[in-house]
């Protein structure tokens, strides 16, 4: 059994072994000494990140500080759209590019170029694993959610990319299905609110 660090759309932790594009953390949520979680989070800046930045190299779950204290637990990502929608927003310090652009897709939802608090406060209000209640969605509402949008229908994760929803797994995506097949049963949204006007607004998401 792998460690217990791969995220699911709706932001749950699972072990398994499949391997992800991107990684990330919620803070330091791990017991170096059990390997395994200890909490669901110690801070609202939920983040992703590259998986390398500067050659550095961590314990996924070991102690990472001098000071031997477990440090930020890694988690990973099949990619930046299964990210967004647990939940997590790009780095400024290993993303710095993607993380600018970001932001600046929120500059007309916040009325100013928002500081990382700001959005990490709203974004927090709207994750499903912080305890936000699913937002249900119509027939209506699909066609005009932007590309890179996560919703569930029947309570399994789909991908919109051009009109279409692609199921989600940890090892990629299926088939693309219509639209409309998603309605027989009831479709919430995944992705945050926030995360979804980034996206509206512009933001590209990593290649993964």
């Amino acid at each position: 059994m792998g460690l217990r660090n791969r995220v699911d759309p709706f932001g749950d932790i699972h072990s398994v072994a499949a391997r992800g594009t991107l990684t990330g953390n919620r803070g330091a949520i791990h017991d170096p000494a059990t390997q395994t979680l200890n909490r669901r989070w110690t801070t609202k800046a939920w983040i992703c990140c590259a998986l390398d930045w500067k050659g550095k190299n961590r314990d996924p779950m070991g102690v990472n500080t001098e000071s031997g204290g477990p440090g930020w637990t890694a988690l990973f990502f099949l990619d930046e759209a299964t990210a967004l929608a647990a939940g997590h927003r790009p780095c400024f310090a290993c993303r710095r590019e993607a993380a600018t652009r970001y932001f600046a897709c929120l500059d007309a939802e916040f009325g100013h170029r928002p500081k990382a608090a700001e959005v990490d406060a709203r974004l927090h209000s709207e994750r499903l694993a912080a305890g936000a209640k699913p937002k249900p969605l119509s027939p209506i509402d699909l066609p005009g959610l932007p590309d890179g949008t996560m919703v569930a229908s029947g309570g399994r994760p789909f991908l919109l990319r051009e009109r279409r929803a692609l199921p989600w797994s940890f090892l990629g995506y299926g088939a693309p299905v219509a639209l409309s097949d998603l309605m027989r049963s009831a479709v919430t949204l995944v992705t945050p609110v926030t995360s979804v006007k980034a996206l509206r607004s512009g933001y590209k998401l990593a290649a993964g």
